[in-house]
């Protein structure tokens, strides 16, 4: 696509910061929001215009991007009489950058194929400060010909872009890793709050452990709050807690049990319902500590 007309729904921390790179690099934007519209509002202020409705934002655009928290609300911008689905055309290509369920993906993708449009999953790796410098990692899945024709705009965005077959593998592939993630989290921080219950600094177990092949770059994000207070990794408690019941409906639907999620499934949301879901992960290892006694988790 020659000089696309970008229409870009969701405007958090990382929906901003993509279009913050994507404006940066003289790409025409239309975006639309919801409550918070600090992020519109910086848009705004950089040359894009704000759409009334998904499916106002999807007649004005060559390619939709969207960047949003839960399937419910992507599915919510996508149907509907005002959604991206009443605007869509042959030829659009829509993007989902969120982490969702594979079977939505998948329901969509149909839906938009009916009107012509092609639909790629899409979701994302690093942070919104990588974001702002095209860095992020982008695990992109669908039809071979659209990614070709989005690739110089995902390139924008992202400094190791990935095709990854099939739509809705892209998402799979996304739960996949956030389930090991978040149960190699949570098994860290347990440790190191077991190692509070016997006495012994979280240091010295630490240095046992990662002398050897347990050593990963999750051991050291959850180490560096465990034993200097410090959080290098900014993910939610409750997106995290979304991310892995999300693994396991996914695992329902491939007719499959996962007995290695159940553990990590429950402490998360035990931690989120608990009223902690605002705490980021690596502080699991302070609510370990501080419920893991008899009867208190």
């Amino acid at each position: 696509m020659d000089d696309p007309r970008i229409g870009f729904v969701g405007l958090g921390l990382m929906g901003r910061a993509m279009v913050e790179c994507l404006q940066k690099n003289g790409m025409e934007l239309t975006v639309l929001g919801h409550r918070d519209r600090s992020g519109i509002d910086e848009a705004l202020a950089q040359g894009a215009t704000e759409a009334a409705s998904g499916r106002a934002l999807a007649e004005e655009s060559d390619i939709v991007m969207l960047c949003m928290g839960t399937s419910d609300q992507v599915e919510a911008r996508i149907y509907g009489p005002d959604g991206i689905l009443a605007g869509a055309r042959e030829g659009q290509v829509v993007i989902d950058f969120g982490t969702s369920l594979p079977a939505s993906t998948l329901k969509i993708g149909a839906d938009l194929a009916e009107k012509g449009a092609v639909y790629l999953d899409a979701p994302l790796g690093r942070t919104p400060a990588q974001a702002r410098e095209g860095l992020l990692n982008i695990m992109c899945a669908g039809e071979r010909a659209a990614y070709d024709r989005v690739r110089p705009v995902l390139d924008i965005l992202g400094e190791n872009v990935f095709h990854l077959g099939k739509l809705g593998n892209g998402h799979t592939i996304k739960l996949i890793n956030n389930f090991f993630a978040m149960t190699t989290a949570c098994a860290m921080s347990e440790a190191f709050a077991m190692a509070d219950a016997a006495g012994i600094e979280r240091e010295a177990l630490y240095s046992v452990m990662s002398a050897g092949p347990l050593k990963s770059g999750m051991m050291d994000f959850i180490r560096a709050y465990a034993v200097e207070g410090r959080i290098d990794l900014a993910f939610s408690v409750a997106n995290a807690a979304k991310d892995v019941g999300y693994y396991r409906r996914m695992t329902e639907d491939l007719g499959r049990e996962s007995p290695i999620s159940g553990a990590t499934d429950a402490a998360l949301r035990a931690a989120r319902d608990g009223g902690a879901g605002d705490l980021m992960v690596p502080q699991m290892t302070d609510w370990i500590a501080t419920h893991s006694k008899k009867g208190q988790t």
